[in-house]
């Protein structure tokens, strides 16, 4: 079941299974920074107000908007 990365707390593990239909803006710059369906990632931080939030995937950390983040569909590892 996919789910949002709001719902993640920090240290928690999840795999990106997709993106949603209304993102198709920011689906390609997504896609480039490395975030490809299958990929696993841990969230490493948050920002003091909740937004940006700080990932660590393929070796390296990506910090996201949460309008960014919206569009992706992840699963809880």
């Amino acid at each position: 079941m996919a789910i949002s990365l709001k719902n993640f707390n920090v240290g928690d593990v999840g795999k990106i299974v997709g993106f949603e239909q209304s993102g198709k803006a920011y689906r390609k710059r997504l896609l480039a920074m490395g975030l490809t369906p299958g990929t696993e990632f841990s969230v490493t931080r948050y920002a003091p107000m909740g937004d940006p939030v700080e990932i660590k995937l393929r070796g390296f950390s990506l910090t996201l908007r949460k309008d960014e983040a919206a569009i992706l569909l992840i699963e809880k590892l």
